[in-house]
């Protein structure tokens, strides 16, 4: 089996410079892993945290899924259901798809057609 190579960069708010390698046997878990300690490193990530809970629906689903599903895949469903038991107010699954539908054309999000679902994936963009 060959070996696998994952090399992660990221420019925090400050502009220090973070370069991480990892070469191995890598699974999934490992390089969420990694993800979750490069994010912490990433101070404006969390300063957006700081303030004040969003106020629009739009920007409550996205906040929802940076801190609910920051690296991995989520269908519409485990968005309404993070939603509902966060901000313990019902929303239409439609309302939901809306918004992720809204976040795919801007490029925030990538989705991907498994069985009779969507599944969405944060883009995770190069500093």
């Amino acid at each position: 089996m060959a070996r696998k190579k994952v090399k992660i960069e990221l420019e925090d708010s400050e502009g220090s410079k973070y370069s991480i390698v990892v070469e191995g046997n890598l699974t999934r878990e490992k390089v969420l892993k990694v993800f979750e300690m490069m994010n912490l490193l990433d101070d404006s990530s969390n300063e957006k945290y700081d303030a004040e809970e969003p106020n629009s629906l739009g920007e409550r689903i996205m906040h929802l899924i940076e801190e609910e599903f920051p690296y991995g895949e989520f269908t519409s469903s485990q968005v309404l259901e993070a939603y509902e038991d966060r901000y313990n107010e019902p929303i239409k699954l439609s309302m939901v798809s809306t918004y992720l539908a809204r976040f795919t054309s801007k490029g925030i999000l990538a989705r991907n057609r498994s069985g009779r679902e969507w599944r969405y994936k944060r883009v995770l963009l190069k500093h």
